[in-house]
C-alpha cells in the first residue's frame, strides 16, 4: 500500500495556498499597471486633439488634401500611434496611415452627445484602442462638422511601457516564493518529518508476546503533539498488559464452563430428538399448506394491487391527454397571431425607416430653403439686391420646393399605402375592394424590402374585379408569399421573378402565384403547410408562415389552396376562394 507523507501533503497544500495568492496579486498589479497605462495613453491622445485639431480643421475645411496627410504622417510618426484616419463631413477618406480596424468590430464607450462631442473607441478582435473627434470648422459665429478624425492606438505599446515592470513583479514573487518553500521544507524537515519517522520505526518492532518492551521512547525534549501520542501509545500498551492477564484467566474459565456444557448438550439432544421424531411429521404438512395458502394470499395482493393501479394510472393520463390538448389549441392560436404580429412589426420598421429618407431630404431643403430666404432679407433691407442674385434665389427656391414636394408626397404614398395594408391585417372585416389597387397598396407597402434586392413582382388582373371578401387576409396571404420567396426560394439569387395571375369566373377568385426560385423537393412538399415546418430553423425560422397562409385561406376565405413545386424550377400556389358579396 503506498504511504502518503503528511508533512509533504501539508507542505504542498501550504505552498499552493501562497503560489495562488502570490499569482492572484501580481496578475491583479500587471492589471492594475495595464489600465493605469492605457488611462495614460487615452490622456495624451487627448493632448493630441487639442495639438491638432485646429490645423486639421483648417485643412479640410479648405480641401488641402496634402497639408491633412502631412499632418497625418506627422502624427503617425509618434511612436504612441498607430494608426490615423481623417474623413471628411460624407465619411469620404483623406488620409489613413497605420494600422486600421473593422469598424463591425469597433465599440464605442459612449456616442455623441453633441456636435462637439467625441468618442473613445476599442476593439478587442484587433488589440486597438483610441480616440475619435469631429473637426469643427466656426465661420461668422456659426459651427459646421467639416470631418472627423481616429487615432488609434495598440494594446502592443501598453505592453512595451510596462514590461520592465511586468518582469520586476514576476522576478520579485519569484524570489519570495523560492526562500519561502526553503523556509517551510527546512521547519517541516525537522519539526515533524524526522519525529514522525523516528516514532514509525519504534512501532514497527512492536512485539505482542512481550509488550512493555515495545514502548515508545522519544528523544524530543518538547512537549507537543508528538509527545502527547507518544505518552497516550505507552498508556495503551500498559492497558493491553492487563488485559492480557485478565484474558488468560477468562480463557481458562470459559474452557471449564464448556466442558460442563457439553455434557448437558448430549442429555437434552437425546431428549429432544425422541420428541422431534413424533412431531416433525405433522409439523411437515402444516408447513406445506401454510406455504399453500400465504402464495395465493400473494398472487391475490398482487393483482388487486396491480389493478388498481393501472386504474389510477388511466384516469389520470386519459385527463392528462384532454389537459395537453386545450393547451396545445391555446399554444397553437397563440403562436400563429404572435407570428401575424411580428410580420407586421418588421414590415413597420422597415416602412418607418423608408420614410425617414425623403422627411430627412424635406427637413434639409426646408433649412436650405430658410437660408436664402433669410440672405435676400438681408439684402433688401441692405439695398443689395440685384437682379442676378434675385433670379439665382428664384431658381433655387423652386429646386428645393420641387425637392421638397416629391419628397413629401413619396412619404404620403408610403404611409397611406401602409395604413391601408396594417389596418386590414388587424381586422377581420368584410369589405370591397379593387383587387388590382389593393395588391398595388401591398407590393407598395413591401416596398423597403424589395428595394434591397432586384427582384421583379408582376401582376396580371384586371383591373375592374372587386370583390366583397376579408381584406386582411388577401394581405396577410399576398405578404407571406412574396416575403417566403424573397427569404427561401431566391436565397443566394440576384435576380428573381415573381408573377401574380387573378381571375374571377361565376364568383370564384382564383389567385395563381409562381415564383422561379429554388422550389421544394417532392418528399417535402406535402409537408409544407404543416405547422412548424421549416428550412431556416437554424436561422430563427418558426415554420408558421405557409400555415398561415393555409388557415386563412381555408377558414378565413373558405377557399381551397394546392403548392406544386420541382427542385430548381421554382414554386406555385393555385389559391381560390368565393366573392362574399351575397353571402
Amino acid at each position: 500500500m503506498k504511504i502518503t507523507s503528511i508533512s509533504r501533503k501539508l507542505l504542498s497544500r501550504v505552498l499552493s495556498v501562497y503560489f495562488i495568492l502570490t499569482f492572484i496579486v501580481t496578475c491583479g498589479q500587471i492589471v492594475a499597471e495595464y489600465f493605469n497605462t492605457k488611462s495614460h495613453i487615452t490622456n495624451e491622445l487627448l493632448t493630441l486633439e487639442k495639438t491638432f485639431t485646429g490645423s486639421l480643421t483648417r485643412a479640410v475645411w479648405e480641401l488641402n488634401t496634402q497639408q491633412a496627410i502631412d499632418i497625418a504622417e506627422g502624427l503617425i510618426a509618434i511612436p504612441m500611434i498607430q494608426g490615423i484616419s481623417v474623413t471628411d463631413e460624407n465619411g469620404q477618406v483623406i488620409a489613413q496611415l497605420g494600422r486600421q480596424t473593422d469598424k463591425s468590430n469597433l465599440k464605442y464607450d459612449h456616442d455623441e452627445s453633441s456636435l462637439t462631442g467625441h468618442q473613445l473607441i476599442s476593439s478587442l478582435k484587433d488589440g486597438l484602442f483610441g480616440h475619435s473627434f469631429p473637426l469643427i470648422f466656426e465661420f461668422s459665429g456659426r459651427t459646421t462638422r467639416v470631418g472627423t478624425v481616429e487615432l488609434l492606438s495598440s494594446n502592443g505599446v501598453i505592453f512595451d511601457r510596462i514590461e520592465i515592470g511586468i518582469y520586476f513583479l514576476i522576478g520579485n514573487a519569484m524570489v519570495k516564493t523560492a526562500f519561502l518553500v526553503f523556509l517551510f521544507m527546512l521547519a517541516f524537515e525537522r519539526l515533524l518529518t524526522k519525529p514522525l519517522q523516528e516514532l514509525t520505526e519504534q512501532i514497527e518492532h512492536f512485539d505482542i508476546d512481550d509488550p512493555e518492551l515495545s514502548k515508545l521512547h522519544s528523544t524530543s525534549y518538547e512537549h507537543n503533539e508528538l509527545s502527547i501520542l507518544t505518552e497516550a501509545y505507552n498508556n495503551l500498551i500498559d492497558e493491553l498488559i492487563v488485559y492480557k492477564e485478565q484474558l488468560t484467566k477468562a480463557q481458562n474459565e470459559i474452557l471449564k464452563s464448556n466442558q460442563q456444557l457439553d455434557e448437558h448438550n448430549i442429555l437434552l439432544e437425546q431428549e429432544v430428538a425422541k420428541k422431534t421424531s413424533s412431531l416433525s411429521s405433522s409439523m411437515l404438512e402444516l408447513q406445506q399448506q401454510k406455504q399453500t395458502l400465504v402464495q395465493q394470499q400473494n398472487k391475490l395482493q398482487e393483482e388487486n394491487k396491480r389493478r388498481s393501479q393501472t386504474e389510477k394510472t388511466l384516469i389520470q393520463t386519459n385527463k392528462d391527454l384532454r389537459n395537453s390538448v386545450i393547451d396545445l389549441k391555446k399554444a397553437q392560436d397563440m403562436l400563429l397571431n404572435t407570428e401575424k404580429m411580428a410580420s407586421l412589426g418588421s414590415l413597420s420598421a422597415e416602412i418607418s425607416h423608408e420614410i425617414n429618407t425623403p422627411i430627412g431630404v424635406s427637413i434639409t431643403s426646408t433649412s436650405y430653403l430658410a437660408d436664402l430666404l433669410e440672405k435676400i432679407t438681408l439684402d433688401v433691407e441692405n439695398n443689395k439686391l440685384s437682379k442676378r442674385s434675385f433670379i439665382e434665389f428664384s431658381n433655387n427656391a423652386k429646386h428645393s420646393i420641387d425637392l421638397l414636394l416629391n419628397n413629401l408626397n413619396r412619404a404620403s404614398d408610403l404611409i397611406t399605402s401602409f395604413k391601408q395594408v396594417a389596418v386590414d391585417q388587424t381586422s377581420n372585416k368584410l369589405r370591397k375592394i379593387n383587387l388590382a389597387k389593393y395588391l398595388d397598396e401591398i407590393i407598395q407597402s413591401l416596398e423597403p424590402k424589395l428595394k434591397k434586392t432586384s427582384h421583379q413582382i408582376s401582376v396580371n388582373c384586371a383591373d375592374d374585379i372587386a370583390i366583397y371578401t376579408h381584406a386582411g387576409a388577401i394581405a396577410q396571404i399576398i405578404t407571406n408569399l412574396i416575403i417566403n420567396s424573397i427569404v427561401h426560394g431566391f436565397e443566394h439569387r440576384q435576380q428573381g421573378k415573381i408573377a401574380i395571375v387573378i381571375t374571377l369566373k361565376d364568383k370564384l377568385v382564383h389567385i395563381h402565384y409562381q415564383d422561379n426560385g429554388h422550389g421544394v423537393a417532392q418528399d417535402k412538399l406535402a409537408q409544407l403547410f404543416e405547422p412548424f415546418f421549416t428550412t431556416k430553423a437554424s436561422s430563427g425560422g418558426t415554420g408558421l408562415g405557409t400555415h398561415i397562409i393555409y388557415n386563412l385561406v381555408t377558414d378565413t376565405l373558405n377557399g381551397s389552396i394546392e403548392a406544386h413545386s420541382e427542385t430548381g424550377q421554382g414554386l406555385s400556389y393555385d389559391i381560390k376562394f368565393l366573392d362574399m358579396a351575397n353571402q
